[in-house]
């Protein structure tokens, strides 16, 4: 089938991608320890992907406290920031594009995770429902636990909240990232601030759409100061319909989700913003997101627009040439085929996911899928 949307060229601020198929970010949880740093194996696995038309890293946390899974990079130690140098060096080395994802879980975290064993943060001392942090039980082992109760943010939290995210943003600079993007979605702490569920403040941070837009407002302008707006993107997960399931991941259904992200994308256009991603439900079964709410979306925000969210290649090229999407990312695909985008090209068959390697673990299932050689037809391991 024709996928030649996917496969044309476009510019995303100084950059010309060259293709419209995106490595989105994906937890992987192998970061070094002590320290979570990122390792020679993550540059690997990376330079392995770098045909697509950009990447964006797993989620790195910001600070220690925003970390809610054992094993995830972290992006504010001098170790750390050499060890994502090595990441980027090897995805330029391929000619390939990546930007940093700016991670804090707030409350989705336990006491074993935090600093001294403190509380995790929050918006409210609210605890998280139906989402698990996961907690390391001995060397290379862990388990999913309930997320513990956190303490509420002062002002003051919050402003020194908003000045790691900018020196987040600078160690990403200084780790040789292209770009950053905010991770405002699945149920983390920018999430937080925005959901009436998690947030129910009555300073000038909660209560109202906009107060509790305010965050999220503060840190986009902090982090595109750093690293320039066209170099910003900003993650959402504007769920319209809810599961009963027990998740990892998990977004928060609003009372009004249309009206919340568009005037959450609002933010984004006033401060040009590069790129908007929307990472829609990914569970078995769950709607698409309504129509009216992906034209309101290409209304509002003129940069570029990136979905994520189960797509296939037929179905994502559709969304870009009905002028919907400018960019379409690919989870599970990309991580079982690092040559994603020739296969698409070529109509070549996909390697099946390795699931239970997932998360954790060594280079099996997370650098030894093979690429499909044109040659002869044949599956060759990189």
């Amino acid at each position: 089938m024709n996928h030649q949307a996917l496969l044309t060229p476009t510019t995303l601020g100084r950059h010309i991608l060259k293709n419209r198929i995106v490595l989105p970010p994906l937890t992987r949880q192998r970061a070094a320890q002590p320290g979570d740093v990122p390792t020679d194996l993550m540059a690997l696995y990376y330079r392995q992907r770098a045909s697509a038309g950009f990447m964006v890293s797993e989620g790195a946390q910001i600070e220690p406290r925003g970390q809610g899974y054992a094993w995830t990079p972290g992006i504010y130690s001098q170790e750390q920031i050499a060890g994502w140098r090595k990441v980027t060096d090897a995805v330029h080395a391929e000619g390939g594009i990546i930007f940093a994802q700016l991670w804090h879980v707030g409350r989705v975290s336990h006491t074993a995770l935090q600093p001294d064993g403190q509380a995790p943060v929050a918006p409210s001392a609210i605890q998280a429902q139906k989402v698990k942090a996961f907690i390391e039980t001995s060397d290379g082992a862990g388990t999913l636990v309930e997320p513990s109760m956190p303490r509420e943010l002062s002002r003051d939290d919050i402003q020194q909240l908003v000045a790691l995210y900018a020196q987040a943003a600078q160690n990403a600079l200084d780790a040789g990232f292209d770009g950053v993007e905010i991770h405002a979605a699945n149920g983390y702490l920018v999430n937080q601030f925005i959901s009436a569920h998690a947030n129910q403040r009555t300073d000038e941070y909660g209560g109202s759409l906009q107060k509790r837009l305010r965050f999220l407002r503060e840190i986009v302008q902090a982090v595109a100061a750093v690293v320039g707006p066209e170099r910003l993107g900003v993650r959402f997960t504007p769920l319209f319909t809810g599961t009963d399931q027990d998740r990892v991941y998990i977004g928060l259904v609003e009372e009004d989700p249309h009206t919340t992200y568009i005037e959450a994308i609002k933010i984004l256009e006033q401060a040009g913003v590069g790129y908007l991603s929307i990472a829609e439900a990914d569970w078995d079964n769950a709607p698409d997101l309504p129509e009216a709410f992906r034209r309101d979306v290409r209304s509002t925000f003129s940069g570029h627009i990136l979905y994520a969210g189960r797509y296939t290649a037929e179905r994502g090229a559709r969304l870009i040439e009905a002028q919907l999407a400018d960019l379409i990312a690919f989870g599970r695909p990309f991580i079982a085929n690092p040559d994603l985008p020739a296969r698409i090209a070529n109509g070549w068959p996909l390697n099946p996911l390795a699931a239970a390697s997932l998360y954790g673990g060594g280079a099996q299932g997370f650098t030894d899928y093979p690429v499909f050689a044109a040659t002869n037809n044949e599956e060759v391991s990189p």
